[in-house]
């Protein structure tokens, strides 16, 4: 999808599985920027640089700086308040965890999923 420039969205994955993120890649990127971050630490290394996405996907569980921390601590920031974010996770309670979340979540798809309907929730937060 591209913006009115002409310029691919940039969407923002957070995710420490390398099959998820190379699933991710070959669904995503002929349409979209990735930039792919394999921590929550280097998610917001990369945020502080000025860098802004359209939408962040992350996964929920990851080692050191989870998801849930990561997208607390973006929307406490108030930069990123606005910018979508798509919750993956294979907990089986997902659902229960993001109903807990004192923040928005736009969406939350779980592990393993269906690339056409996160494709699908993609397109939708974007447009």
């Amino acid at each position: 999808m591209e913006s009115k420039e002409g310029v691919k969205k940039i969407i923002l994955v957070v995710d420490d599985e390398p099959s998820i993120l190379k699933l991710l890649n070959f669904i995503l990127s002929s349409t979209y920027t990735l930039v792919i971050k394999t921590s929550g630490i280097e998610a917001i290394a990369w945020l502080e640089e000025g860098n802004d996405p359209d939408l962040i996907i992350s996964d929920l569980m990851m080692p050191y700086f989870d998801g849930s921390t990561l997208i607390k601590n973006l929307k406490i920031s108030g930069f990123y308040r606005n910018t979508p974010v798509i919750l993956l996770s294979g907990a089986d309670d997902l659902e229960d965890k993001v109903k807990e979340m004192p923040f928005k979540i736009d969406r939350f798809v779980e592990k393993p999923f269906n690339p056409t309907i996160l494709k699908s929730h993609i397109t939708q937060l974007l447009s």
